[in-house]
């Protein structure tokens, strides 16, 4: 099968609308070279002459009964011994009008033909003849059709008819109208039995009939679906190329061509743009099965792609002169033109409105950042009539609306990867795209509608979905079968609505407009905009937190250093002075010097905490692969001591996990942590005091949400000591802070919990408190404990 074919008569096709015994191969239908029939409508004659020398290049078989002269006679002769040098080159001037300066026509988009009188000489007298003439290729073909009775055609009193049923058409307001409007003018213009206005769901997929005008005792057509196996794929090409297509007698014995195959491409005589062109023998049974004797088609065009048709049937055959064909044409021109006008209007009023709420939903963003576009009520759903929006950045997957299904994220990034950054992308068919039967989308909660912008190449997205939409049809056959068994045999045999199918149309959502598309590439564009400002306003903000950092790293680390000189010399002349003059001095001078020393000496190790706690933010981390347990065991080098002075029974429930960190920063937070407990144990005579060591799986405070419920492992020091009030917690964690007084609970200088902070917070951790930290049921003895949690976030690359 050819891949136009394949691509058109999907397997889904295939089964829906092929599922017939082996008599009847509805592919063949599908294959049918139309356009190459080799023959002709036998009440006219087709002459084909080369254009450089008028010579005869093919003639239809019936030549001596239409124009009096035999094919043989004219093949291979000069087309001018039968039509005279002033007629060929009024054809020619014909055909070069209609062409672009005497170009060959157009392979694709609507063909070009011109229509001119042309007088024949012969035994009984001259007679009169319509010639539609148009260029192909190196040839000027010429198709005769006899002048009908009733005389010259006369614009004049045609004009006002035509004119009045224009009228009328620009007078609709909406699709539907235009449509009922142009049948009942078309009807009225041409005399046929039955007229329809028929509109395709998609390029390739069926079609239903929007508007009927009929005569009385015909079956109603209106609202009923057409399967698309009934116009194939090269017969909607065809439609696109010629405006209208009129067939006179379905039981036209075909005249055919002379020669039937033609030297130079060894194909008969590619008929396309042929107003005479015969009819396929699937289409002619098609008409007959339903009662059709003569028919016409004029194509509804939209952007240049087939919108639909205006078909006509009629009870007997009946021939149409080339100026009613040409009104009809003029008529489908103006009705396709008519119809994009009011799609556009529609669509300018809808992209009005969506732009209006667009202008709402940017309002309402105030700080431009990916969290703020998904919360509720930031309209970001609503926008596009969408049932929810999902943003991909990096590793985050934020959401609005609806739940979002499961398995839609690992198949975004792989669509995105198709289109390009801030170019949008729809389906209203994402099962179809998939390759997946609408059960399986539904059993694996794929939604029927998506759209989605790239952001940029990183996989950055944002998409909105919609649920399926079932829809409920009635058709005019079955759509899963439109061949059945007749007395000839399988056929293709549409019924009207006598019997109406009921089938419920799977795996579509609501169609994505285009205004939704135009407002969603405008939300891309302007939140871009949006996220470069902020991105360049970030960058000088952070060269300048930089910079702010680095003097005061700089200006803590000179005063921590250069300020102890001047300290030392102060509390060492403080002493000299109680040494040297110490017999002297009266009690209340000696009390003051001792006080400025002692001061002095506080003021040194306030120094050189705070010269520690800067050369925190300067050195870099030395992390590796180490066991909690043996950096633990470090600690209570130096904390032991503390919590055997104070009391305190360390508790390890079980084995400390591996992670990678700085050996010697983590063990400086568990000194901290394990001399604080010792600190701050419960008092006498309040039971056995205890401090605990262990790693739990658990959620940061707000970390939940943000990564969607998941956990993290954390390390935990709690103690049974005095605890501390939950409105103080945020204080102790800041730098030269302490809850007691200096010369309680062992003194210090209340930077510990601040270089812990510092520390967990370099290793891109996350440090809170809990207190109380243990139950007031708790068989523990003590108070109520405080917990100090804190987090070691690892870089990705030592991530499993």
């Amino acid at each position: 099968m050819p891949d136009d074919v394949q691509g058109w008569l999907t397997p889904r096709a295939v089964a829906a609308e092929a599922g017939v015994s082996q008599e009847f191969d509805l592919s063949q239908c599908v294959r049918e070279p139309i356009h190459l029939l080799g023959g002709v409508q036998s009440y006219g004659a087709l002459i084909a002459a080369r254009w450089d020398d008028a010579v005869v290049d093919t003639v239809s078989r019936n030549a001596a009964e239409v124009l009096g002269r035999a094919a043989g006679e004219l093949l291979g002769r000069p087309v001018t011994e039968l039509i005279g040098d002033e007629q060929w080159a009024q054809a020619r001037e014909s055909a070069e009008a209609v062409t672009d300066s005497g170009a060959a026509a157009p392979q694709e988009g609507p063909a070009s033909s011109g229509v001119l009188p042309l007088t024949l000489e012969g035994e009984g007298g001259p007679r009169l003849f319509d010639v539609t003439v148009h260029r192909n290729g190196d040839l000027l073909v010429l198709e005769f059709e006899p002048r009908a009775e009733g005389g010259p055609f006369v614009f004049q009193n045609f004009y006002p008819r035509v004119r009045r049923a224009l009228q009328k058409l620009q007078g609709a307001t909406d699709v539907a109208e235009c449509c009922a409007a142009a049948v009942r003018e078309i009807r009225t213009l041409t005399g046929y039995d039955r007229v329809v206005a028929y509109r395709f769901d998609g390029r390739d997929g069926p079609g239903q009939v929007i508007a009927e005008d009929r005569s009385e005792g015909r079956e109603p057509w209106l609202d009923l679906w057409f399967p698309a196996s009934d116009i194939p794929p090269q017969a909607r090409r065809l439609y696109a190329r010629n405006w209208i297509r009129v067939i006179g007698d379905v039981d036209d014995r075909t005249a055919g061509l002379v020669p039937e195959l033609r030297a130079d491409t060894g194909e008969p005589l590619d008929l396309s743009a042929s107003v005479l062109r015969t009819v396929s023998g699937y289409h002619l049974e098609y008409l007959r099965n339903i009662g059709v004797a003569s028919s016409m088609s004029v194509s509804l065009l939209h952007e240049g792609e087939l919108w639909g048709l205006i078909a006509c049937h009629g009870d007997e055959p009946r021939r149409l002169s080339p100026e009613v064909r040409a009104a009809c044409e003029f008529f489908g021109i103006a009705l396709s033109l008519q119809l994009a006008a009011v799609a556009g209007r529609e669509e300018a009023d809808e992209l009005a409105r969506n732009r209006r709420e667009l202008a709402s939903v940017l309002a309402r963003l105030t700080s431009g950042a990916p969290d703020d576009w998904m919360r509720p009520g930031s309209g970001l759903v609503d926008l596009l009539d969408a049932d929810g929006a999902v943003l991909l950045r990096g590793t985050e997957t934020l959401t609005a609306g609806a739940p979002l299904p499961d398995a839609l994220p690992g198949l975004l990034a792989p669509l995105a990867q198709d289109g390009s950054v801030g170019e949008v992308w729809s389906s209203d068919r994402l099962p179809e795209v998939l390759g997946l039967e609408p059960e399986e989308a539904e059993a694996e909660e794929i939604p029927a509608g998506l759209l989605l912008l790239p952001f940029n190449r990183d996989g950055d997205l944002l998409a909105w979905w919609r649920r399926e939409q079932p829809a409920p049809r009635e058709w005019a056959a079955d759509p899963s079968r439109p061949v059945r068994t007749g007395p000839g045999g399988e056929r293709l045999t549409p019924r009207g609505s006598a019997a109406v199918y009921r089938a419920t149309v799977r795996g579509r959502s609501a169609p994505w407009s285009p205004a939704q598309r135009v407002v969603a590439g405008e939300l891309w564009r302007e939140v871009s905009g949006l996220l470069t400002r902020q991105v360049v306003a970030l960058e000088a903000r952070n060269t300048e937190l930089a910079r702010t950092n680095e003097d005061l790293d700089s200006f803590a680390h000179a005063a921590a250093h250069d300020l102890k000189e001047p300290l030392r010399g102060i509390s060492n002349a403080a002493a000299f002075i109680v040494e040297d003059a110490g017999t002297v001095l009266d009690a209340t001078s000696l009390r003051r010097l001792t006080t400025v020393r002692r001061l002095a000496e506080r003021m040194d190790g306030l120094l050189d905490s705070l010269l520690h706690f800067s050369r925190l933010g300067q050195v870099g981390l030395e992390r590796e692969a180490l066991s909690v347990d043996e950096v633990l065991d470090d600690a209570l080098v130096v904390a032991g001591g503390r919590l055997a002075e104070q009391g305190v029974t360390l508790v390890r429930p079980a084995a400390l996990p591996r992670l990678r960190a700085d050996r010697e920063r983590l063990r400086e937070v568990l000194e901290n942590l394990l001399v604080n407990a010792a600190k701050y144990a419960a008092d006498e005579g309040a039971g056995e005091r205890r401090v605990w060591v262990e790693a739990v799986r658990t959620a940061a405070p707000g970390q939940a949400q943000e990564e969607g419920g998941g956990t993290v492992t954390a390390l935990v020091v709690r103690d049974n000591g005095i605890g501390i009030p939950p409105g103080q917690q945020a204080d102790v964690l800041q730098l030269f802070r302490r809850l007691h007084r200096r010369d309680e609970r062992g003194g210090g200088s209340g930077v510990g919990l601040a270089v812990v902070k510092r520390i967990v917070e370099r290793h891109g951790g996350r440090l809170w408190l809990e207190s109380p930290a243990v139950a007031p049921d708790a068989d523990c003895g003590g108070g109520p404990g405080t917990a100090v949690w804190f987090t070691l976030e690892e870089p990705p690359e030592a991530r499993p």
